[in-house]
């Protein structure tokens, strides 16, 4: 299969939700984001790493971090490789001077421990034809809705009683507004119906 990389466009809070974050990778030279639900702690360790914050005391990741070095171990890549009701799984691929072993792992951490490491994030086609959404060049251009409009769009339970179209048009609005939990839930919705 072949691995499509990707890189981090945005760490976003939810507007909504309170402690909910959502990392949004992007394709290298594409239009497709995928959009990645992340608890607070995991926001917290990628935005210290992208912001290249030193704490006084070693992070977890940062732990991890330390002792591969310290045993010449290398992340060379990370690849999110699954996605099963909902939840992105991750393996990171290491090596050494003898050895290459991939270990599976949470998607959060996968991400923290890249940013740390500086090495590529990779996925597959079918995760991103299935959880992706597709930034319009065109809607960027136009003229942003109003953040009123955005915040009063249907929550959860109403976006059943949309259409298609009226689901597409609400996607690219909260995606101009950069709220990638809501984008996340109508994404789902859509491919609910359309699996169905």
């Amino acid at each position: 299969m072949k691995k499509i990389e990707l890189e981090i466009i945005a760490l976003s809070h939810s507007i909504t939700q309170t402690h909910s974050y959502a990392i949004v990778l992007g394709e290298l030279n594409g239009l497709r984001r995928l959009p990645i639900v992340i608890g607070g702690f995991e926001a917290q360790a990628i935005a210290v790493a992208l912001e290249k914050m030193q704490p006084t005391r070693p992070l977890t990741h940062d732990l991890i971090k330390n002792f591969m070095n310290a045993f010449n171990v290398n992340l060379q890549e990370i690849i999110i490789n699954d996605l099963q009701e909902g939840i992105f799984y991750a393996k990171l691929v290491c090596i050494n001077d003898h050895d290459t072993v991939e270990i599976d792992s949470r998607t959060s951490d996968a991400l923290a421990l890249a940013v740390r490491f500086n090495c590529p994030i990779y996925t597959y086609e079918n995760i991103l034809n299935t959880a992706g959404v597709v930034v319009d060049e065109t809607s960027t251009k136009k003229k942003k809705n109003s953040a009123a409009e955005v915040e009063n769009a249907p929550n959860k339970d109403d976006l059943k009683s949309l259409s298609l179209g009226e689901l597409q048009n609400l996607l690219a609005q909260v995606l101009e507004q950069e709220d990638y939990i809501k984008a996340i839930a109508i994404r789902d919705e859509m491919n609910k119906r359309r699996t169905s």
